[in-house]
């Protein structure tokens, strides 16, 4: 076990050798750099590193190309004399070897399924995955307020589906409380969450949830394990991506204790294609993203943002990132020129070369970077040669993934869904009760459908409109009015007797809870 992560050097031609120090690699940094200049290969690089001194690793493969880090690298590969010679450049012994790593996915496809329950994500990301409007996002928020209130535990999208045509139904007594409710609103929501269920994210939600102790493992040898999260078929929904991220890094934030200034990260966390994140946020969201950057340090968490331009991140967070790899980038246009000319202001000058010209002109596994020196000072900008990889540079084998993944102590804790007691069933518990009271109380021989979901008056609402083309039944006041009423007083009364009990929820949504 060493102090640093050596990432690369160049001899007398580029400068000193550059290190990152281990007890500084939790104050955040940025890989950049246009297509193709090498950023994967520094981002392999980099988990190595501290996967081998011992620190857990948590990364998205966006392209299928991280997979690689669980095999060692061959002599066979088609790089490996490209290796060995910039291996003997920068003076390394290159040996090669693998790491341990854990495959995920939220799909369960590529690895084992990734969850996180609706309560978790809260309304504050949810309404940016589904992309509310904020008259939306007040509904959403009654309705995680009902939930907490009702303890009616929302797991799973159909938790949430019942819990909003719960609102519709009683959105008169609800809006007496919390202000006014418009089943047009819920209606829109329930829209945008079947949007959410075609692109597959329904896998998403529900039960185990992820145990965050299982990112931040070591295996028999004492190195760090190397999450890997299978984003290929994600990346297609974007949003989806950005806010599952984002929640993760939220929940880590939230029930991580302070630990100071350790001398190595508790878990390093890299966020790959993060303008993503960025694109369309609203500035609430990015404030809190920015207070979730600056404050999480103190958690041990060091965050990681690779992208092509550093102008992709705010500059309020770009201002936190203190170790820096700049890949190259290409000024074709006279905004091009304007962002490497803003990304070389923002080193340590080197007074042996032009910042700005060395960023232009760097070639593909090359770059320009600055790590953070003893208390903290940024070092002196270096044009270096990034290391070679010990494990395997590309993807690996369906078989031997398949395989890693069957040998993997996550498959028997997360690949089978939990779908125990919650709101859905709760809601449909308490009217098919309410119609039990109803019955007992007016004998009738007339007889009215209560629907699967235990609702009166089965429907779905799409923007305040009914889709059936029935023609209307007529009024009737006897047992359907009577388990109608039942239910409404019953749930009128509840909402009077609650004192508006406080729910705390964290910076970006979550429940603040014990695990």
């Amino acid at each position: 076990m060493g102090e640093t992560i050596f990432v690369g050097g160049g001899g007398e031609a580029y400068g000193v050798p550059q290190n990152m120090l281990l007890k500084y690699g939790n104050r955040h940094g940025l890989i950049a750099g246009a297509t193709g200049t090498g950023k994967t290969v520094t981002l392999q690089v980099l988990a190595e590193g501290f996967s081998a001194e011992g620190v857990p690793v948590f990364m998205a493969d966006v392209k299928g190309d991280l997979a690689g880090l669980a095999v060692a690298g061959s002599t066979s590969h088609k790089l490996h004399e490209g290796f060995m010679t910039r291996a003997a450049t920068i003076g390394l012994d290159l040996q090669y070897r693998a790491f341990p790593v854990t495959f995920w996915d939220l799909f369960g496809e590529k690895g084992h399924p990734i969850r996180a329950t609706v309560a978790e994500m809260g309304p504050l990301l949810l309404s940016r995955l589904l992309e509310l409007t904020e008259p939306q996002e007040g509904v959403l928020n009654v309705a995680f307020r009902l939930a907490d209130e009702e303890q009616l535990p929302l797991l799973d999208l159909k938790d949430l589906q019942a819990l909003l045509s719960f609102v519709a139904d009683h959105a008169s007594d609800i809006s007496a409380r919390f202000g006014l409710v418009s089943p047009t609103s819920v209606g829109a929501i329930q829209r945008r969450l079947l949007v959410l269920e075609n692109q597959g994210a329904i896998q998403m939600f529900g039960e185990p949830a992820l145990d965050l102790a299982d990112l931040m493992r070591t295996d028999a040898n004492g190195a760090g394990m190397i999450n890997i999260l299978a984003a290929e078929k994600l990346m297609n929904a974007p949003r989806l991506y950005a806010t599952f991220l984002l929640w993760l890094l939220s929940e880590l934030f939230e029930n991580l204790p302070e630990v100071g200034d350790p001398d190595k990260p508790k878990l390093v966390f890299f966020f790959d294609e993060a303008h993503l994140l960025f694109t369309d946020a609203p500035k609430a969201l990015v404030a809190k993203v920015e207070q979730v950057a600056r404050l999480i340090r103190s958690k041990g968490v060091g965050v990681y943002f690779i992208t092509q331009n550093p102008a992709d991140v705010p500059d309020l967070i770009l201002g936190q990132l203190g170790n820096r790899v700049q890949h190259a980038l290409r000024a074709f246009t006279a905004k091009d020129q304007k962002d490497l000319k803003l990304a070389s202001e923002t080193y340590r000058p080197n007074p042996r070369f032009a910042t700005e010209d060395a960023i232009r002109d760097v070639g593909t596994g090359e770059a320009v970077t600055s790590f953070l020196e003893t208390k903290g000072i940024p070092g002196i900008v270096e044009r270096t040669l990034v290391r070679p990889p010990s494990s395997q540079v590309g993807p690996i084998e369906p078989a031997l993934r398949a395989q890693l993944m069957a040998s993997s102590p996550m498959g028997a804790k997360y690949d089978a869904v939990v779908d125990r007691d919650s709101a859905y069933e709760r809601l449909r518990a308490r009217a098919d009760h309410a119609a039990q009271e109803a019955n007992a109380a007016e004998p009738t021989s007339q007889h009215d459908e209560v629907d699967t979901r235990g609702f009166r008056n089965a429907r779905r609402y799409d923007g305040g409109s009914q889709t059936s083309n029935a023609a209307p039944k007529k009024t009737i006041t006897s047992r359907s009015d009577s388990i109608g009423e039942t239910f409404a007083k019953s749930f009128a009364r509840s909402l009077g007797s609650k004192t508006g009990q406080a729910v705390i929820r964290g910076v970006l949504g979550s429940l603040f809870r014990s695990r």
